[in-house]
């Protein structure tokens, strides 16, 4: 078996914890041949921070640093329909504004507390859209090189199959 395989492979048994589309996305098919939102240079900025809150720079390099966002956009625009895209979009501009409205200025100008506090307060108001934006954010993140390499333990070359295999202390979970 491939490495590519047994990824999609592990991607499937997967199924029950992400959507259809994310798990299209991150296997680079694109299942959305009809129309898509245009993203503007404005909204990618901005979901490029609100996935550096959902996962930030610690120890590791966070979201931001990964390129999620990237992902994101690109994950909406070929793998949901105009009118899943839509919605998430429509949540991303209500951060903003709601960003705006209560503490006169964007999202990304925002300090690191506020991020917070708006991000807080969108879980509750809008838990569709966080819901989708948590999910693209980790998959992307984890699919990516710096989340599966500097995040996670890599071995690029593998030995045996060991399904129990207990974790010194300190030491990251294995990427797939």
């Amino acid at each position: 078996m491939k490495r590519r395989e047994a990824i999609q492979q592990a991607a499937l048994l997967m199924g029950g914890i992400l959507s259809a589309p994310t798990l299209a996305g991150a296997m680079g098919r694109v299942t959305n041949m009809g129309p898509s939102v245009a993203v503007s240079p404005d909204q990618e900025a901005l979901l490029a921070e609100v996935a550096d809150v959902i996962i930030p720079t610690t120890t590791t390099p966070g979201a931001k640093a990964a390129g999620a966002e990237k992902f994101i956009v690109r994950v909406m625009r070929d793998c949901y329909p105009k009118a899943d895209q839509e919605p998430f979009y429509a949540g991303l501009a209500k951060l903003e504004a709601n960003s705006k409205t209560k503490f006169s200025k964007g999202f990304t100008a925002l300090d690191a507390a506020q991020k917070n506090e708006m991000v807080k307060q969108i879980m509750t108001e809008d838990k569709p859209f966080f819901l989708r934006m948590k999910e693209l954010t980790t998959t992307g993140y984890f699919t990516s090189e710096i989340g599966a390499t500097k995040a996670l333990e890599y071995l690029p070359v593998p030995g045996q199959f060991n399904g129990c295999m207990s974790l010194k202390p300190g030491q990251k979970a294995w990427a797939l």
